[in-house]
């Protein structure tokens, strides 16, 4: 499906000449427009601007927006309606040119953008951040989209993938960009527009890029306002987006309390819920390359990815050198007194409510951190560049059970295979999200496989080649483990619409 770029030119010319006349307003009403956190210089796109207050119910205001940015959520489900029925004038060519904007725009920008978020968040590294952007041009467009037909001596049968309208989108603080980017490719090539309600930690970066996004649309496809974001999101703001009118359907990725809300918001809801990824190592595996592909998941933007192996289940017979490849491949390691230290500040203990049992509670401040600064509070110094830090932990650890987002891996030496694949079973707690197995036993890939029963499973290889980083495959930002639809794709976006002749035109 892929467009001639003459019915590209032809549709769009089209649609701005019947729009000529709709064009957006200018000077002041605008919201403020994101400002980095630090004096350093953020994209030379950013400048400021001052606000006009409204009332519409929403407690920040209306006024108007600019460019996708609303402090309204009533006004920007109606201008995300009104974009999203522009869009469909455009057809699949006009869809395609709008992702293929997207998608130059997030690699093109990707190292101020990535910059921008790390000063907005500081959380992660700043390379893996400017990475992340780059690798959105794998993120699949309208060509994944494709009807079926079935012919019979009843008719013929056409099924082809329809838009909802208006999709309500939630997005984390530790892939603001990232993953704005991505739903925005997969929800404009299905023909929907967003709405989105960003993590309030990450919302300047989102803002960011909505602004750069719709005005390069509207100057090539004359729509305004197919991406829209609320400046200053709360859970406020969450709720109206969940029971607008305007809003057909919902998309979250984050944690659990986000993904219970919006299950019991009455639309239906995609959901990427948590994970906590695990990796079984038996006797069998490549040592070397298991401990170097461990480093490369776990270690990326400082253990932010779901997908990031987050504890590693190895034989007895080769725990010991195991760890030692661990060394040799750059990571440092945590003697039990360091790991002690460290647990002491990851973690505190939280009493149970109504006299129910006590739980771990991760501290939030160290999420994303560097190697070097877990170390500093392990009271360890790691070596210069160390990329990962690694601990031997029984298999109740809080590292080990709880997705704790720090480049930081627990390893849990095990008797045999099966006890541990059942331990790596229990810590990650049937999200069903995803594991990894090392291992050159085919027997062993196939027992692990069946009893995760994980959305993505790898097999001697990290986490990313999931997602087609080093695996075959393609890439998304959201992967709805909770309600099953699993990589989101355009396809994910869409509804299934029949269209049905009976007799007659078949000609065979």
């Amino acid at each position: 499906m892929n467009p001639d770029p003459a019915i590209i030119r032809s549709v769009v010319e089209s649609v701005v000449a019947r729009l000529s006349g709709a064009q957006p307003a200018t000077g002041s009403g605008h919201p403020p427009v994101a400002q980095p956190m630090s004096p350093k210089p953020g994209p030379a796109a950013v400048t400021p601007q001052t606000s006009n207050q409204g009332s519409c119910g929403c407690g920040s205001g209306g006024g108007a927006a600019r460019q996708g940015v609303f402090a309204c959520v009533d006004e920007a489900a109606r201008a995300a309606h009104e974009a999203h029925l522009r869009l469909k004038a455009l057809g699949v060519a006009g869809r395609a040119k709008a992702v293929e904007i997207v998608k130059t725009l997030a690699v093109d920008n990707a190292e101020a953008w990535g910059r921008f978020e790390m000063e907005e968040t500081r959380i992660g590294r700043l390379d893996h951040k400017i990475e992340k952007l780059k690798i959105t041009r794998n993120v699949p467009g309208t060509e994944w989209l494709r009807p079926a037909a079935l012919s019979g001596d009843g008719g013929i049968t056409l099924e082809e993938r329809a838009p909802f309208g208006v999709i309500g989108a939630v997005l984390p603080v530790t892939h603001s960009v990232p993953t704005l980017t991505g739903n925005v490719i997969n929800m404009v090539a299905a023909g929907n527009s967003v709405l989105f309600n960003p993590h309030p930690g990450g919302a300047r970066s989102a803002a960011l890029a909505v602004r750069e996004y719709n005005r390069a649309i509207q100057r090539e496809l004359g729509i305004q306002n197919l991406i829209t974001t609320i400046e200053e999101p709360t859970l406020e703001s969450f709720d109206a987006i969940c029971k607008h009118p305007q809003v057909a359907l919902l998309a979250i990725t984050g944690g659990p309390a986000v993904v219970n809300a919006a299950m019991k918001s009455g639309k239906r809801a995609i959901c990427a819920g948590p994970g906590n990824p695990v990796v079984v190592v038996d006797e069998s595996a490549d040592l070397a390359r298991a401990a170097s592909c461990v480093i490369e998941g776990a270690a990326f933007d400082n253990n932010l990815l779901c997908i990031g192996e987050k504890a590693v289940f190895v034989l007895e017979s080769v725990f010991d050198r195991f760890c030692e490849a661990l060394a040799r491949a750059g990571a440092a390691q945590l003697d039990p007194r360091q790991l002690d230290a460290l647990t002491q500040v990851a973690f505190s203990v939280e009493p149970g409510k109504g006299g129910g049992c006590s739980r771990q509670v991760l501290n939030r401040d160290l999420i994303g951190a560097d190697p070097a600064a877990l170390a500093r509070h392990a009271g360890a110094k790691a070596a210069d560049g160390a990329p990962l830090l690694f601990a031997e932990t029984d298999a109740d650890h809080p590292f080990v059970q709880q997705e704790q987002m720090m480049p930081m891996i627990p390893l849990v030496r095990c008797a045999d295979f099966e006890s541990a694949v059942r331990q790596a079973k229990q810590a990650e707690h049937n999200y069903r999200h995803s594991a990894i197995i090392h291992t050159l036993d085919v027997n062993h890939m196939t027992h692990m496989a069946r009893e995760m029963d994980t959305t993505i499973f790898v097999k001697n290889g990290a986490s990313v080649a999931g997602l087609g980083l080093g695996g075959e495959g393609y890439l998304s930002y959201s992967i709805a483990t909770t309600t099953g639809e699993g990589i989101t794709t355009p396809e994910t976006f869409t509804r299934v619409r029949r269209c049905v002749l009976v007799e007659n035109l078949r000609i065979v």
